[in-house]
C-alpha cells in the first residue's frame, strides 16, 4: 500500500469547513459461497462542504463499491457512514431510497435518461418524487436547463441530443433537488474530448458556486482539476491529498 496522507479538518482551509460526509472504519464484504471477499477495508474518509473530490484507483480497488456506499445504493458490512446530520449506514431500503432522492444528485457515464421524455421532463423527475408542485418543478427545470446551455433544446428527447448534451441534462437533473452531494461516475467516459471538456467546465463552475462534488474516475486529467484526490488500493485508502 502506498504511503497514506490523512487529511484532517485543520488541513482543510476554507470558510465552508463543515463535514458533510463522514465514514469511519467502513467495511464491505461479500459472501461468495464459503469464501468471504473483503472489498472495502476500514475506510476513514471525511469530506467537507464545497469540496471537489476525485476518487481514483485501479480496477478491483473498490471504487465502484465505495461509490455505492456514498450514494446509499448499498449498506456497509460494518462501520459508520454519516451523511449530513444522519447516520445512514444501517437504514433499510426504503429509507435509503428517500435519502438518495433528497440528498444525492447522480451523474452517470451512460447518462441514464428516459428516452420517452424530453429534456424538461427528465430534469423534473426527481422533483416529482419530492412532491413539488407542477409549477415549482417546471420553473426549476427551465432554470437548470438554461444553466447548462439547453434553453433551446428543452422539448427535445435524448435521441435528438448529442452525448455531451445528454450529460448536460443529467447534470441538470442531478441538481434539481439541491442535493448535499453531486456524485458523478466517470462523467466524461462516453464523450469525445471536446464534449468532455465542456462537462468538466460545468463541474468546475458548480464547485466555484460552493457545490460538493465527488467524481469517481480513472482519468488523471479530471483528477488534476479536482481540489482533492483520494486513491484506493486493495480496498483501502492509499493516499488522500489536496492538489
Amino acid at each position: 500500500m502506498s504511503e497514506s496522507t490523512t487529511m484532517t479538518q485543520q488541513d482543510y482551509d476554507s470558510d465552508n469547513g463543515e463535514a458533510i460526509l463522514v465514514m469511519k472504519q467502513l467495511c464491505k464484504n461479500y459472501q461468495l459461497g464459503s469464501v468471504e471477499l473483503r472489498v472495502l477495508r476500514e475506510i476513514d474518509i471525511t469530506i467537507y462542504t464545497g469540496e471537489y473530490v476525485a476518487i481514483m484507483g485501479p480496477s478491483g480497488s473498490g471504487k465502484s463499491t465505495l461509490l455505492n456506499m456514498i450514494g446509499c445504493l448499498d449498506r456497509p458490512s460494518s462501520g459508520s457512514y454519516q451523511l449530513g446530520d444522519q447516520d445512514v449506514s444501517q437504514l433499510d431500503d426504503d429509507a435509503l431510497s428517500a435519502i438518495r432522492g433528497a440528498r444525492i444528485g447522480f451523474v452517470f457515464q451512460s447518462f441514464n435518461l428516459i428516452a420517452q421524455l424530453n429534456v424538461m421532463e427528465n430534469i423534473e423527475i426527481p422533483m416529482f418524487y419530492q412532491n413539488c408542485t407542477e409549477h415549482e418543478s417546471r420553473e426549476r427545470a427551465v432554470e437548470l436547463a438554461t444553466m447548462v446551455g439547453l434553453e433551446e433544446r428543452m422539448n427535445h428527447r435524448p435521441s435528438e441530443l448529442s452525448g455531451g448534451q445528454q450529460q448536460r441534462v443529467a447534470i441538470a437533473r442531478a441538481l434539481s433537488n439541491d442535493p448535499l452531494i453531486i456524485l458523478a461516475d466517470e462523467p466524461t467516459g462516453n464523450l469525445d474530448s471536446s464534449s468532455g471538456a465542456d462537462i468538466l467546465e460545468i463541474l468546475d463552475r458548480l464547485h466555484a458556486e460552493g457545490k460538493t462534488l465527488i467524481v469517481v474516475t480513472h482519468d488523471e486529467h479530471i483528477a488534476t482539476r479536482a481540489q482533492r484526490v483520494i486513491r484506493l488500493f486493495d480496498g483501502e485508502v492509499a493516499q488522500d491529498t489536496y492538489n
